[in-house]
């Protein structure tokens, strides 16, 4: 009682503390507004010597300074700014007002642009680059600039303030107010649009595809729902019909680079690579040189195994822009490229160019991480990998104590009585792998897809969209949330779920009675997935968590994994997994099978036997050669799982020992004693 009074207090105070604090920024504002720059200092130093960091505090003190023609101050107050939310639109756009105002048009324009790609709301922004553009006598940019201008000026303010919200990572915010605006005004073809953007960084991707198909039809001739549509079709995996929609959409302009780009990039979906490769050409027919286009190519020519050709893409591609840090990691992230000592200078240039994009210098400190690593300048490496990881993590929003109770939920809900239902449907042709990333799910992947019975496909959505879409009844009614919602399902909901599943994971089939889904978080719904195909096969890929974790902590993912940015997130990440695995062999005993990397790597043919007993194949010789299987590997293990396993790689990990402290503290006492770690 005593505890549960003293945080109500404590959530009391602090929401007392927040509203002090916008009354207080308020009036600052407001004396800015009036021209009392003087007086707002005042405040804002205040508020800045007790919160170095508050993010609102900077911005007014970095305008006040601007209004004050204190333009050197102003811009070491941005770079502050940028360096805490780096992708932060408005932080961007006070850096081209700076620039504007002291006579810098050319810097001004990199500042607006930048703005512009974090939040394409930002009209004055727009505005300023038309101005810039027209003066210069540049008219195509100006072009560009004055469409986007009108766009937005013809918005209805609320899609405005929606667009805002999103770039800001309020989605929740921007969807209540989306959704208002349609029940007003249905059918709107851009509130269409940016729901469905919502609801596909909200993982809802059903939805997001149904909206665009609607809005497609509303309007064929919408390039933004198009493309739009396009993208949500690739996210959720269905390539065909998003290759049908980018050869539709460039037949409306055969010549348009990026239309011939993105046939390109549907063509690799499917595993169309001469088509792909030939588009990419006719691009660079177009935009000579131009860098992005130049390192597609070389993911294609990766994806298909020739090593060769994507080196030389990778490099043509920063032969014409230096800055491109895709093409630096995508060089470090064939995993068996070497860097020579002109090329590592070339990178220690840029990761001290003031003027490298955020995202560009990620890239460059993960390349550079790699590079070091391999001329075995254990401290140097890591000092890059750190440097990367902190610039990645400033722009998560991840929170471990909310990761934790996620998944403990699943503990509290999944109990053996829930999980003993028998229903759901029969189909036993999945063969999950679950996980974390590192952990080796990719090369059991190719051990089992090496064998005629099992189809080898991808790192499949469907179960997180179906966890989403779960939560979202929850949010949306008067069921309860996900994972609650599963104790309230029917037979036939949890039938139709199965078979649906099914079905939406066809189009990734070839004529194999089995298949493969490998996305390894899953390991987080293994509940709902026993309720709906109480006969599909579990794998659990487990490596030793050291291992694992830098591993992991080394690798710059795509998308998703968040807690990977972060030593402490990463241990406590691996203690929460296990916590949970462990529940699921209490709830479902001998449901999963767990494969441990560092036996395979010791006993290759006793875990694979092992691995093809559990989901009941026939051995076959050709999954101990596993690595000589033709296929696409679309993971960053793709070189590695196409050579022999070493045992050289188990314990290497500990060349980073010392400075991997704060990933083995957040283990926990049980992870370690499990593993022999000692503190």
């Amino acid at each position: 009682m005593g505890d549960a009074s003293g945080s109500g207090a404590r959530d009391e105070s602090g929401a007392d503390s927040d509203a002090a604090n916008g009354a207080r920024l308020a009036a600052i504002q407001a004396s800015i507004v009036a021209k009392r720059y003087d007086e707002a200092l005042t405040e804002l130093d205040l508020v800045l010597g007790k919160e170095p960091d508050h993010s609102d505090a900077l911005y007014m003190s970095a305008v006040c300074r601007r209004y004050r023609r204190e333009f050197d101050a102003a811009l070491a107050i941005v770079a502050r700014l940028k360096a805490l939310t780096p992708e932060n639109g408005r932080v961007h756009q006070e850096e081209g007002h700076i620039y504007r105002d002291s006579g810098k048009p050319n810097e001004a324009l990199r500042a607006y642009a930048s703005a512009c790609r974090f939040n394409p709301a930002l009209v004055a922004s727009w505005r300023e680059q038309y101005r810039i553009h027209d003066r210069q006598g540049r008219v195509r940019q100006a072009a560009h600039a004055r469409e986007q201008l009108d766009f937005l000026e013809r918005l209805p303010k609320p899609l405005l303030a929606v667009m805002d919200l999103i770039s800001q990572g309020r989605v929740l915010k921007a969807e209540d107010l989306c959704r208002r605006f349609l029940r007003k005004v249905p059918h709107h073809v851009e509130a269409m649009r940016l729901l469905a953007d919502i609801g596909i960084r909200l993982g809802v991707l059903t939805d997001a595809e149904f909206l665009l198909e609607s809005a497609h039809e509303f309007e064929p001739n919408n390039v933004r729902v198009h493309i739009d549509y396009i993208s949500a079709l690739r996210k959720r995996q269905k390539f065909g019909p998003a290759l049908e929609q980018a050869k539709r959409l460039l037949a409306t302009s055969p010549d348009n680079p990026q239309f011939q780009s993105i046939h390109a990039i549907e063509s690799m979906q499917v595993g169309d690579y001469e088509t792909a490769l030939g588009m990419f050409d006719k691009v660079l027919e177009r935009i000579p040189g131009d860098p992005v286009t130049l390192t597609s190519m070389g993911h294609a020519y990766k994806t298909r195994g020739q090593y060769d050709e994507a080196v030389d893409a990778y490099h043509a591609a920063l032969d014409s822009e230096p800055r491109h840090g895709d093409a630096w990691y995508a060089l470090s992230n064939l995993k068996v490229y070497e860097f020579d000592d002109n090329e590592i200078a070339r990178m220690r240039a840029q990761a001290v160019n003031d003027t490298l994009p955020h995202a560009d210098r990620v890239h460059v400190s993960f390349a550079l991480g790699k590079a070091f690593e391999d001329r075995e300048d254990f401290e140097t490496s890591f000092a890059y990998y750190g440097q990367g990881n902190r610039a990645k993590k400033a722009l998560s929003r991840y929170d471990a104590d909310k990761m934790t109770e996620e998944l403990r939920a699943q503990s509290r809900v999944c109990t053996a009585e829930l999980l003993a239902r028998g229903t759901g449907h029969p189909a036993g042709d999945p063969i999950f792998i679950v996980g974390l990333p590192r952990a080796g799910s990719t090369l059991l992947e190719q051990i089992l897809s090496s064998h005629s019975m099992v189809d080898g496909t991808l790192e499949l959505p469907n179960i997180l969209s179906l966890s989403q879409q779960l939560r979202r009844r929850g949010r949306d009614g008067d069921e309860p949330g996900y994972p609650e919602i599963l104790a309230t399902l029917s037979d036939g909901e949890l039938e139709t779920f199965g078979r649906q599943f099914i079905e939406d994971t066809r189009i990734h089939r070839r004529n194999a009675p089995f298949f493969i889904d490998k996305m390894p978080n899953n390991f987080r719904h293994i509940g709902l997935i026993h309720l709906i195909l109480p006969n599909a096969r579990i794998v659990d890929a487990r490596r030793h968590p050291m291992a694992c974790g830098f591993s992991a902590y080394k690798q710059l993912f795509a998308e998703g994994q968040e807690f990977s940015y972060d030593l402490a997130n990463l241990g406590r990440y691996y203690r929460d997994y296990v916590e949970l695995m462990d529940h699921w062999d209490a709830v479902l005993p001998g449901k999963v099978l767990r494969v441990q990397y560092e036996d395979v790597v010791g006993d290759l043919e006793t875990q694979v036997r092992r691995l093809l007993d559990y989901c009941g194949l026939e051995f076959e010789p050709a999954c101990l050669s596993f690595h000589r299987t033709d296929r696409a590997v679309r993971t960053p293990s793709s070189e590695q799982v196409r050579q022999p396993i070493f045992q050289s790689g188990l314990d290497y990990w500990r060349n980073y020992e010392t400075w991997l402290a704060p990933l083995r503290e957040a283990l926990g006492d049980d992870v370690r004693q499990r593993f022999g770690i000692r503190e």
